[in-house]
């Protein structure tokens, strides 16, 4: 079974940054597309940033050009580097693999929170 483990949360004040890492285990990973979602109080979960296998990326309009996702294969991680941080990205930061035809995954969790 893979399992993702997020780390990199914390309190940060607004204009900061957070890099977010997610370490996997597992066979595949090489040959997943990888994501960040997260989770505002009150809110559903929504799609921050993705990388596939190939390298492509996509961004939510509302974190492009403060964030960048990033992998690396060969040690089996993706992070989330977060710059010029606001009130609104505090929430619990998840990450996700996805490959054809197999169940999604899904880390623990981790909070992000931006506050003065």
């Amino acid at each position: 079974q893979v399992q993702l483990v997020e780390s990199g949360g914390g309190l940060v004040q607004p204009g900061g940054s957070l890099r977010l890492s997610c370490e996997t285990s597992g066979s595949i990973f090489s040959r997943y597309t990888m994501g960040w979602y997260r989770q505002a109080p009150g809110k559903g979960r929504e799609l921050v940033a993705s990388i596939t296998a190939g390298g492509s990326t996509n961004y939510a309009d509302s974190v492009k050009d403060r964030f960048t996702i990033s992998r690396d294969n060969a040690k089996n991680t993706v992070a989330l580097q977060m710059n010029s941080l606001k009130p609104e990205d505090t929430a619990v930061y998840f990450c996700n693999a996805r490959i054809a035809f197999m169940p999604q995954l899904w880390g623990q969790g981790t909070q992000v929170t931006i506050s003065s």
